[in-house]
């Protein structure tokens, strides 16, 4: 079964011999610790998957390739939304708040960033500065009004979030998408391109 793999999964089974040699220690100490890895877009081989390798601060991120044949398990960002939030107490709060405010959102969304990570792994990666990401899928055009009345809530709620719209063609910055701006940058395989209707 061939897996559909999408910007922002989590994957494991990476090891350290995927790497290039002069990958640094730390990205060789993550993987042999046996954390997972995240999707990222770029153009790879029909073999390969392109990956990021996070670190224990915000500056260690490493890019990479894994071999599809390594991938041992992979968890969807909206997998986390069904996590038993007991577990993460110095969370909770934050996950009930978001949890309420989504909740009137019909459509499939979920967490990436620290936030996934700490989720899917129980390592802690998430503090009070921490942002909070979001992924929404978005197949069909997300009505801008939406996504204004989507960020008016989270502010209100005095939570700092970062949404990411996944369309089929790339990701979209709810923020960008709910601006005035005639134009939006949509994050492609093939890297950013500025757009008027991303779904078109």
């Amino acid at each position: 079964m061939k897996l559909k793999l999408e910007a922002h999964d989590l994957l494991w089974g990476m090891t350290v011999d995927c790497l290039a040699d002069d990958a640094p220690h730390w990205v060789k100490e993550v993987l042999q610790r046996g954390d997972p890895v995240v999707v990222r877009r770029a153009i790879t081989p029909v073999d390969q998957v392109a990956v990021g390798v996070r670190g224990q601060f915000r500056h260690q991120r490493y890019a990479a390739q894994m071999p599809r044949s390594a991938i041992s398990r992979q968890l969807k960002p909206e997998a986390l939304t069904r996590i038993d939030t007991q577990q993460f107490e110095h969370l909770a709060e934050r996950l009930q708040s978001i949890s309420s405010i989504m909740k009137n959102f019909s459509g499939c969304w979920g967490y990436t960033g620290s936030f996934g990570f700490e989720l899917a792994t129980g390592i802690k990666t998430v503090n009070q500065q921490s942002d909070i990401d979001l992924l929404i899928r978005a197949e069909q055009p997300f009505a801008k009004k939406q996504a204004v009345e989507l960020l008016e809530n989270f502010q209100q709620a005095g939570l700092n979030v970062d949404i990411q719209l996944q369309l089929p063609q790339g990701g979209l910055a709810l923020k960008e998408w709910a601006g005035n701006s005639g134009k939006v940058l949509l994050k492609r395989l093939d890297g950013a391109v500025l757009v008027e209707n991303p779904w078109n």
